[in-house]
């Protein structure tokens, strides 16, 4: 039985060509090996997995080549080459920082740099994980990087650059690894399975490419586990049950329910969800990327952004029709959030639960509105009317008999609308001066009907009326089954449940038993206290919700004594225990 050898290393590229996704790289160092201008150090640094230690090989076995390819390319048939093959070469050297980061190491390492190659033109040193080298190691390697032998070439690699000493980096030559892109890693892939002889579906491919995050080697790894699992037939399914991954299905369903507030419906769902074994920080965190693909869809501009599985674009771009953009950006918002804080939740299931309910209701706390050709996200609380004022020019009742009485100022703004129903205000009005008895009699409202015309409906004031139980609990009842009506239903029964005491004429407590149910009471507090004005005709009417006390747990003796007054306790019921201590002569730390 021959021995299983994973395809990480089985198909690990053995020339410039076969490289996946790091073209800038292997251009740029087959040039500098045609025209012979190879620098003496390199710095290959990148995320893991994406052919960093690979490319130092390969080129490693180019420049000791003695049959190199017109593109610069190592020939794989003479005897350099097969002996690197073979890992039998003597021009290579390769050193592992990570755990020989001492001195004494790399003294070693530049006592064999004195001696020339027995046979080739180079020998190469390559130095892998260099940031774990301790600064006395760096210090120690900088003479000999700077200025080595014509014979010796370093190539240093490296996922974490920032850690490397400035006197380093600049002594080196630097290339930055990026990240192979996810449809590279699934045609590397599939060019793997028709070697193999593996039945894959491309969907699959594209979920392993998209969970190895631009790693080759991390997506070869679970290439091969899922092969084992699934006896050599890769599927769409058993790739989702084999790595955990939430089926897309289940976040669209989600979002329904949130879409038509069925508060129910999502709240039975996660639990199927998490029924199947899915924790609640793979939920929200696959259900904000969720979001934030419906986001890319809104805008054909960055719909190439959309990284999905293939044929599930059509879906997304429908979904991302149904929800507003107001609605995604909040449920973005509230998902990082409740992602954020998910660790620090003692009741876990609780907290995503409380995110699903904040999302099935969240249509009915935002809005889109156009300020200055800008799109804004505003609260949906209504605003105060605006009323319409007039000023009265002062009156000066005529007078005759050649006699000139005193003039009566008038100063007054009436608050009147044509189309709204404003409850009248009182005018306040100077008393007149006695006027002569040829003098019209007429009174202040006929004058100001004279003035106005008919283009104001002027109406008289009416009085005040006092709050009284009675009207108030009324009142308090007819604006909740409005509430109902506009289909905010939660608030409705939050003014269902609320207790009203009054305090004077115009004031009274609004008593509530979460803070939740007050934030709701606060949303309405606009509105509520515009009709609460019409109704009583007294604007000076106001109130307070406040939050009702829960009862405190009762906490147990032990817990509510600190050390000292525990220890006479102790010793209270134990006398041996004091009397130990005396004869010990101990200091008890209090």
């Amino acid at each position: 039985m021959d021995n299983f050898v994973v395809s990480a290393r089985k198909y690990r590229p053995q020339n410039f060509s076969t490289v996946v996704g790091q073209s800038h790289i292997t251009t740029t160092l087959k040039n500098a090996i045609k025209h012979n201008q190879l620098a003496h150090a390199f710095l290959f640094c990148g995320p893991r997995g994406v052919g960093k230690t690979t490319c130092a090989r390969i080129l490693a076995k180019t420049i000791n080549c003695t049959n190199q390819t017109a593109e610069g390319e190592a020939c794989n048939t003479c005897n350099s080459c097969v002996s690197f093959d073979a890992g039998s070469s003597l021009n290579i050297h390769e050193l592992d920082a990570a755990s020989n980061n001492s001195v004494d190491d790399i003294r070693v390492l530049v006592e064999q740099v004195r001696f020339a190659p027995q046979a080739g033109k180079y020998k190469v040193y390559i130095v892998d994980e260099v940031h774990m080298l301790s600064t006395s190691a760096f210090n120690a390697f900088l003479k000999t990087l700077e200025e080595p032998p014509a014979h010796a070439i370093f190539i240093l690699a490296t996922t974490e650059k920032h850690k490397i000493l400035p006197t380093i980096l600049s002594r080196c030559q630097i290339f930055d690894f990026k990240r192979i892109t996810n449809n590279d890693t699934v045609l590397h892939l599939q060019e793997i399975a028709d070697k193999e002889q593996i039945q894959v579906e491309k969907a699959a491919l594209q979920i392993i490419a998209q969970k190895s995050e631009g790693c080759m080697r991390d997506s070869l790894s679970i290439l091969d586990k899922i092969v084992s699992f699934t006896n050599g037939s890769v599927t769409y399914q058993n790739t989702l049950e084999h790595l955990n991954i939430l089926d897309e299905d289940y976040f669209f369903q989600l979002l329904d329910c949130m879409l038509e507030q069925d508060m129910a419906g999502a709240m039975v769902l996660f639990d199927t969800i998490n029924r199947k074994g899915f924790e609640g920080d793979l939920v929200l965190n696959g259900f904000a990327e969720f979001f934030r693909n419906l986001l890319v869809c809104k805008d054909p501009k960055s719909a190439t952004l959309l990284e999905v599985v293939e044929g599930m674009e059509q879906k997304y771009v429908a979904m991302a029709a149904k929800a507003g953009m107001a609605y995604l950006i909040s449920a973005l918002n509230i998902l990082n959030e409740a992602e954020v804080n998910f660790k620090m939740a003692r009741n876990k299931r609780l907290h995503v639960e409380l995110a699903l309910i904040k999302l099935s209701f969240l249509q009915q706390a935002i809005d889109l509105a156009v300020d200055n050709g800008v799109v804004v996200k505003k609260k949906r609380i209504d605003a105060p009317i605006a009323l319409r004022t007039k000023s009265i020019k002062p009156l000066s009742p005529s007078t005759s008999g050649g006699g000139v009485a005193p003039s009566t100022s008038v100063d007054a703004k009436l608050y009147v609308d044509k189309t709204l129903s404003v409850p009248p205000v009182k005018v306040p009005v100077a008393k007149p001066a006695p006027v002569s008895p040829n003098a019209s009699k007429k009174s202040l409202l006929d004058v100001l009907k004279e003035r106005a015309g008919e283009r104001y409906a002027i109406q008289e004031v009416k009085e005040a009326e006092p709050l009284t139980k009675e009207r108030l609990m009324q009142f308090w009842d007819q604006f909740g089954e409005s509430l109902l009506a506009q289909q905010k239903h939660s608030a409705a029964g939050t003014f269902k449940i609320a207790a009203l005491e009054i305090d004077n004429d115009i004031h009274f407590t609004v008593t509530v038993s979460a803070i939740t149910a007050q934030k709701f009471i606060e949303q309405e507090k606009m509105t509520l206290l515009d009709q609460l004005h019409t109704e009583f005709n007294n604007r000076s009417i106001g109130f307070t919700v406040l939050v009702a006390a829960t009862e405190q747990t009762d906490v147990p003796m032990h817990l509510r004594l600190n050390s000292k007054q525990k220890f006479e306790r102790i010793a209270e019921q134990y006398p041996l225990v004091k009397e130990l201590k005396d004869k010990l002569r101990l200091e008890i730390d209090y």
